[in-house]
């Protein structure tokens, strides 16, 4: 059975020299976009390509229309799948040194695209140091490989259908930013704070224990479970700034067996560059 969820790092050992099998590193830093290629360059499990989120999981950013991460066109993602050496009889596994704040995305790309066996290394990179496994240094890459797209439309949410949930409370709305974001207390990196009128704060670190890894099964069930009230997941739209710690929560949702949420790529940064659309500010009400 492929790992379409997470993987620990001792399963991950096991298959280092597996041809199938492609590790990719997505080590990343907002306030310094150099930093993820740097750090993999001089330390990253063996095998590992790099993948920087700006260069290779996002699309071109058009200014007031777009958030800060796109979505790539299917075809030029594809072809970045198969560069890296994917096709559909690969076992792909994604990492990060941030809970999987940034391999989540690839994760959910790589789902929308219909391929399913794809993971995130539990723990992630410190994960993999603390059991004490080799790093190698410098790049690598895989011979390339044909990456067919099937893609799935519908785990994707666009504005208008943001909006259309929103007015008719058709769905649940999850914001995975920190509740001082929501709040719109502070906004380090988006023009205008606060949250999509009607969504619930949802901090994707919540989804972590004090050592990056997911909190088990039963825990992430019984968070969503509250999260989302009587709104069964497959009404559920998870967003964040710019569409990529939005992925955290899906993945904890699934891993929590409540799959079919989907994603509203343009996040918040997005939904901000029309002014006509609505926004609110302070604190989730107590028992919303």
């Amino acid at each position: 059975m492929p790992y379409s969820l997470l993987i620990s790092p001792g399963d991950l050992y096991l298959h280092l020299n597996d041809p199938d099998w492609i590790i990719l590193d997505c080590r990343f830093s907002l306030a310094d976009p150099a930093r993820g290629r740097k750090a993999y360059q001089q330390a990253h499990i063996p095998g590992a390509q790099y993948v920087h989120l700006d260069e290779d999981l996002s699309g071109p950013i058009i200014p007031g229309q777009t958030g800060r991460h796109p979505l790539p066109t299917v075809e030029a993602f594809s072809e970045r799948l198969g560069r890296w050496g994917i096709d559909e009889t690969v076992q792909v596994v994604a990492y990060d040194d941030l809970g999987g704040a940034i391999a989540a995305r690839l994760w959910w790309m790589l789902q929308w695209l219909g391929h399913e066996a794809v993971a995130v290394l539990d723990g992630g990179f410190f994960g993999w140091h603390k059991a004490d496994f080799a790093v190698k240094r410098g790049d690598e890459t895989r011979p390339p490989r044909t990456f067919t797209p099937h893609p799935r439309p519908g785990m994707v949410a666009d504005a208008t259908a943001v909006e259309q949930a929103r007015q008719e409370g058709a769905a649940c709305l999850l914001d995975a930013r920190a509740a001082e974001r929501y709040a719109g207390f502070q906004e380090p990196i988006d023009p205008v704070a606060g949250h999509i009128p009607g969504a619930r704060s949802a901090p994707f670190r919540e989804n972590l224990d004090d050592d990056n890894t997911f909190l088990p099964p039963d825990q992430l069930r019984a968070r969503f479970r509250y999260l989302l009230g009587d709104t069964p997941p497959t009404s559920t739209i998870s967003y964040c700034g710019s569409g990529v710690t939005g992925a955290h929560n899906l993945l904890a949702m699934a891993v929590a067996g409540l799959p079919g949420a989907r994603l509203y790529p343009g996040s918040w940064s997005e939904w901000i560059t029309d002014p006509a659309r609505p926004i609110a500010t302070g604190e989730q009400p107590a028992g919303s």
